[in-house]
């Protein structure tokens, strides 16, 4: 492989959109951001076009990158197995799932990078994890080929709202079967 990005559109005929170049070798990893706007990706040749990566059972940390620069400007020791990170839509708040040895899903306050919780649940290293559209809820799947669902993000919008009252009608408080 070249290390290319194609970005396809299937409904129309001529089909590709854009090709981005950004690695030297495959790319093994793809996230569009929550707005839509931007791609992250991540290829074996170790570069990481993104804001925040997580390192192996070797080096445990969570990255946080300048895309411009290229720089890294801040490095938090998980003191575990970094294997996905999952943004809040929500909140200024970033999920890690991690491997050996807790099997952990951690959730940390950005840009303070202080811990929040430590989810328990897997028995072994939790590979991905996926956000419900509302962004409260997150999905978990293990090696231990478990899937678990938790509500870390919080209430949905919608349900912090007070259901609207009923409009008075006739017959209001007659029980209907229908």
């Amino acid at each position: 492989m070249d290390g290319q990005i194609v970005n396809n559109d299937v409904r129309i005929r001529s089909h590709v959109v854009e090709t981005y170049s950004g690695h030297t070798q495959e790319v093994c990893g793809l996230k569009w951001s929550g707005s839509g706007q931007q791609l992250a990706s991540g290829g074996n040749d170790n570069v990481a076009n993104l804001l925040a990566t997580g390192g192996g059972g070797g080096d445990r940390t969570i990255k946080f990158w300048n895309t411009h620069t290229g720089a890294c400007f801040n490095s938090v020791d998980t003191g575990s197995q970094v294997c996905s990170l999952l943004w809040s839509k929500n909140e200024r708040e970033l999920l890690s799932s991690h491997g050996f040895a807790q099997n952990q899903l951690t959730l940390w306050k950005y840009p303070s990078m202080v811990k929040m919780a430590e989810l328990n649940g897997h028995t072994s290293r939790v590979l991905y994890m996926a956000q419900s559209p509302d962004g409260c809820t997150v999905a978990s799947a293990a090696g231990d080929e478990t899937l678990r669902f938790w509500n870390v993000f919080g209430v949905p919008e919608t349900a912090k709202k007070p259901a609207p009252k009923a409009a008075h009608e006739p017959f209001s408080r007659v029980n209907r079967i229908r």
